[in-house]
Order: C-alpha cells, then sequence, then structure tokens
C-alpha cells in the first residue's frame, strides 16, 4: 500500500521534471520596429485618412488594436 503511494509520487516528479526540461523558452525581445511603433487612437470625430497612391501614415484612427508583432515569411524563389 505504502510502496504504490512512493511509486506514483516518484512517476509524478519525473513527469513534471520533463516537463519542465521540454517547455519551450521564451523568445528574445521583440524588433526595434515593432517596439518603437506608435498605438493607434479610437476617438470620436477624429477623421480617418483615405489615400490615393504611396504614403506613410503615423497616427491612424482604428477601431481596435491588439498586441504588436511581426511575422516572418519564407518564399521559394
Amino acid at each position: 500500500m505504502v510502496a504504490n503511494w512512493l511509486v506514483s509520487l516518484i512517476v509524478s516528479v519525473a513527469l513534471q521534471v520533463i516537463t519542465v526540461v521540454l517547455t519551450p523558452k521564451p523568445k528574445g525581445s521583440k524588433p526595434k520596429a515593432v517596439v518603437q511603433a506608435k498605438d493607434p487612437t479610437a476617438e470620436a470625430g477624429r477623421p480617418i485618412p483615405v489615400l490615393f497612391g504611396t504614403a506613410l501614415i503615423t497616427e491612424t484612427n482604428v477601431l481596435g488594436f491588439w498586441d504588436k508583432q511581426t511575422r516572418q515569411y519564407q518564399v521559394k524563389v
């Protein structure tokens, strides 16, 4: 009876150690471009810009904004 309890305790500790070892480590800090980006605002009455052609919008008026992130894609040429 005590042996069964001891075996299950040893197995659970071993599985916990394996889980900690195999857990992915957090990646480095966010790229400089993402950190320096300005947060968009959502203000009533503020005009929403309409673009024709190519331009850089530094301040935007949006309805929703979530985490800043970048994605990298690999394209075969």
